[in-house]
């Protein structure tokens, strides 16, 4: 090897980005249940709404 050549320098392992995978799952759902609307009541099992007196 003359001096003009380089040794290939050993790879250093992948950098992972530090975020474990729960947390991401967990990222995940917080942020499908913030996007989501509420659903609406279902119209069989709704009740009628009383009406409330008045105080006296």
């Amino acid at each position: 090897m003359s001096a003009t050549e380089s040794k290939p320098e050993p790879r250093s392992p992948a950098v992972v980005a530090g975020v474990s995978m729960r947390d991401l799952l967990a990222s995940c759902a917080a942020a499908d249940a913030v996007s989501t609307p509420p659903r609406l009541p279902d119209p069989q099992t709704a009740r009628p709404v009383r009406e409330h007196r008045e105080a006296a």
